[in-house]
């Protein structure tokens, strides 16, 4: 039987749990650092020395989650050396990979008889193992393992492994948010490399998020065919950009791509703009035009916002995919095209059928194979990369040395909801870039509504960051003043701290010792 012990705590259970007054300080120090500006990797690096001092948890090590390989790579560490080494651990690899793979934290009280601990840093090659424990937790950030935090203690010094793995599991809490960022910055530093590349930008398109990966297959798969494809999406996602890669990647590639916003054309000349008129065929129609079907025969035709068209150009659309032919306006000559339809629209035509807006027939037409294209909102990291992309074009396009995007600034673009996903970013960005005057765009280059929402997420996170903290501070001092009958000196010596903070610490928190003067006196009476 292994001896190596595995710990799983419900948010509650651990919440619940209490920690001594040095933890608690421990865990304000801890919380004070993560909270002030500056870079994530020092502060992360000061967290662990923290974890030294404080709690005697020595050789701290941060390993951030690959989400695509799903492996656990070492980035920073705390008395050990880990300059040149690339450490990682695959799904169930050694301790960290199994923690990082299972969302469980995982203690072991001797490390002299676990046979699973890799020590792939050699920081423990000279010391006793037997005399060391070792601890590790994942570092969850909204309900997704994106580190693992790890720690060795003296095991003389460790008097119960589910407190140590609590404590530790509460560092792990505040580390999250900043851990989440540092992996987000590591992942697209080295996704930066992929951009030119001949992956995803050859089909003129970045992402590297699950939900982008999908949309790359679809196009993959239905490129080189001449299957109609209907492209939903919220307006600026980019539905062009994928209209483009379909044609650019099929057999269609040396003929035209001709695009038509439908959206921008009066109900009175889209049976015109698409199908072309013969001269007189209606007032003003001085000269023969051809349409857009037919400037595109051997090629793609791409109709965005096809759910604009109206009744009438509706039916004649219908009439060109089911007969690959059509008559101009004013004219008696039928044209056979040979074109593929590639739609797009950002309405539900599902229910414009319902209200009799769209017509079946034709949506079942378009609908052949469909691509849902995410918004910026739900593509998670991608959000980074395209604002990095936006950074090298438009310093290009300025002439400007702009390379990077603060922390502070990052946390905010991924707290922002990006109503105008893929364009208003790109707008964000331009802007961000003319304004600055250094290297880094800060979060004052940015526009007046995302600095709303900054300030929200500030307090927001300030609040998060220290609720745990606050917690079972309260609960400490609660449980203390229950114990000596509401009396201050009493608690503070027990607690090992003053009578003037926990003075301060009782009305910071809201606490009335009245309560528990009456609550020991009547427990003395019944005595």
């Amino acid at each position: 039987m292994s001896k190596t012990t595995k710990k799983s705590f419900s948010e509650k259970e651990r919440k619940l749990s209490i920690h001594t007054y040095e933890e608690l300080a421990a865990l304000h120090a801890i919380a004070r650092i993560l909270a002030q500006p500056g870079d994530l990797r020092d502060q992360l690096e000061l967290a662990l020395k923290e974890m030294s001092s404080r709690l005697g948890m020595q050789r701290g090590m941060i390993s951030l989650m690959d989400r695509e390989k799903k492996e656990a790579w070492l980035d920073i560490a705390h008395d050990v050396n880990i300059d040149g080494l690339e450490v990682s651990y695959k799904p169930g690899e050694g301790i960290t990979g199994k923690v990082a793979e299972t969302g469980r934290p995982m203690a072991v009280a001797n490390l002299g008889k676990e046979t699973h601990f890799l020590d792939r840093t050699g920081a423990r090659r000279h010391l006793n193992r037997a005399e060391l424990s070792f601890l590790c937790v994942p570092i969850m950030y909204d309900a997704n393992v994106v580190g693992v935090l790890s720690a060795d203690k003296i095991a003389q010094q460790v008097e119960d492994l589910d407190k140590e793995l609590a404590i530790l599991s509460s560092v792990a809490e505040l580390m999250a948010k900043a851990v989440h960022i540092r992996a987000l910055e590591e992942e697209n530093e080295r996704l930066r490399k992929i951009v030119g590349s001949t992956h995803a930008p050859s089909l003129d398109i970045i992402g590297h998020s699950k939900s982008m990966q999908e949309v790359f297959g679809l196009v993959a798969q239905v490129a080189d065919s001449n299957t109609t494809v209907l492209i939903n999406g919220e307006t600026g996602t980019g539905k062009e950009l994928i209209a483009s890669a379909i044609h650019k990647n099929s057999s269609r590639k040396n003929g035209p791509l001709v695009q038509v916003n439908c959206a921008a054309i009066p109900d009175t000349l889209i049976e015109s703009e698409l199908f072309g008129h013969e001269k007189g065929a209606f007032t003003g129609a001085l000269h023969q035009r051809r349409g857009r079907f037919e400037e595109a025969n051997g090629g793609t035709i791409f109709l965005d916002e096809v759910g604009e068209l109206s009744a009438a150009a509706q039916v004649k659309l219908l009439r060109v995919l089911q007969e690959k032919r059509f008559q101009p306006l004013g004219s008696s000559r039928i044209i056979n095209v040979n074109v593929r339809i590639i739609a797009a629209t950002n309405r539900d035509l599902e229910q414009d059928i319902t209200s009799d807006r769209f017509r079946a027939d034709l949506f079942y037409r378009l609908n052949v194979f469909p691509i849902y294209l995410p918004p910026l909102r739900e593509r998670g990291s991608d959000i980074i990369l395209l604002a990095d992309y936006f950074i090298l074009k438009y310093s290009k396009e300025m002439g400007k040395s702009v390379k990077k995007i603060s922390t502070a600034a990052i946390e905010v673009f991924l707290s922002h909801k990006w109503p105008g996903n893929v364009r208003e970013l790109e707008n964000c960005i331009e802007r961000a870039v003319l304004l600055t005057k250094t290297d880094m765009i800060e979060c004052i280059h940015l526009p007046p509504s995302l600095h709303v929402r900054e300030k929200k997420a500030e307090k927001v996170e300030h609040s998060k960051l220290s609720s745990v903290v606050e917690a079972q501070e309260r609960s400490l001092i609660v449980d203390t003043l229950e114990a000596t009958g509401g009396n201050q000196t009493k608690a503070a010596n027990i607690l090992g701290t003053t009578k003037r903070i926990i003075q301060y610490k009782i009305g910071k928190l809201g606490i009335d010792p009245k309560l528990f003067r009456k609550s020991n006196k009547a427990v003395q009476d019944h005595d």
